[in-house]
């Protein structure tokens, strides 16, 4: 059994929007984890002042999700809040011998990213007036979108490792998988996806604060090469929110999982490998 609990006030002003990108990023560690999530409990936060209605389109955008997944929702709890806030406590499964980790990467291990970056950084220009519809609707895409289908054609590639993208960036979550497998990942900058308008926004400055603070804590598990862009750096320490999942493969399997990866509707890419460890956690090379 996986158990798992996550909760945010909202990132876009719609409310089924919002329930959906919540209930996606709740249920993501279970697929993470090799799992397959079947019980889900609510948890909301609602302020007096909003008419009850919005908290039905919340709870109905995440309902769909949880559908979509193919769990139930089996209750949950409200209390009052001045700021909103939603997300889900979730059950999955899996065997035992499925059971994934985020420490677990092999030396020589191919790492396969599920998802483009840049959502922290387009919700920052969202919440500022300074997306465009096409824009918004590609991070919304991204969001809702639930990693249940790369975990499904990650399952016959049996990863070593895996963790999904969230809070502590990119780099911050293949951090925690190199240090807890006590080696180092070299990551290709080059070859990590990332949304182009994002891009642009970083260019102008526009980053979440959220990226500084993984900057802050990874200082010295973290080598950048001095020649890779400083948008594209800073897009690499960008909190996602809803992100894809990292898999750690072996090196033959890699390609075929790549492919299943695209059968399954995912934009996947390679973007590095795991080594011996050399002193540092990661280092980002162009």
């Amino acid at each position: 059994m996986i158990q798992t609990v996550d909760f945010f006030p909202p990132i876009v002003d719609d409310p089924y929007t919002f329930g959906q990108i919540a209930a996606v990023n709740a249920i993501s560690d279970v697929y993470a984890m090799g799992g397959v999530p079947r019980v889900c409990m609510n948890l909301i936060c609602f302020p007096s002042c909003l008419k009850l209605d919005v908290m039905e389109q919340i709870l109905q955008g995440g309902y769909s999700k949880v559908c979509e997944a193919g769990a139930i929702v089996a209750g949950g709890h409200t209390i009052e809040d001045d700021v909103p806030k939603y997300g889900l406590c979730v059950t999955g499964y899996a065997h035992p011998k499925d059971i994934l980790a985020n420490a677990t990467a092999k030396e020589g291990d191919i790492l396969v990213l599920t998802k483009p970056l840049g959502t922290g950084i387009l919700s920052t220009a969202n919440m500022a007036d300074m997306l465009e519809k096409p824009d918004y609707d590609l991070m919304v895409r991204l969001m809702t979108r639930l990693n249940k289908y790369a975990q499904e054609a990650m399952m016959d590639s049996h990863p070593s490792s895996c963790t999904d993208i969230t809070g502590f960036g990119f780099l911050g979550h293949t951090a925690e998988m190199a240090k807890g497998s006590g080696k180092t990942i070299e990551i290709f900058a080059s070859s990590v996806p990332i949304v182009p308008q994002a891009l642009e926004l970083a260019r102008m400055g526009i980053i979440p604060g959220g990226a500084y603070n993984n900057m802050g804590y990874l200082k010295d598990d973290v080598v950048i090469d001095k020649n890779i862009p400083l948008e594209v750096s800073d897009a690499l320490y960008d909190p996602q929110t809803a992100g894809g999942l990292l898999i750690a493969v072996n090196e033959h399997e890699a390609e075929n999982l790549v492919r299943r990866l695209k059968d399954n509707g995912e934009d996947p890419a390679i973007v590095g490998y795991v080594k011996s460890f050399d002193g540092k956690a990661i280092r980002v090379y162009e």
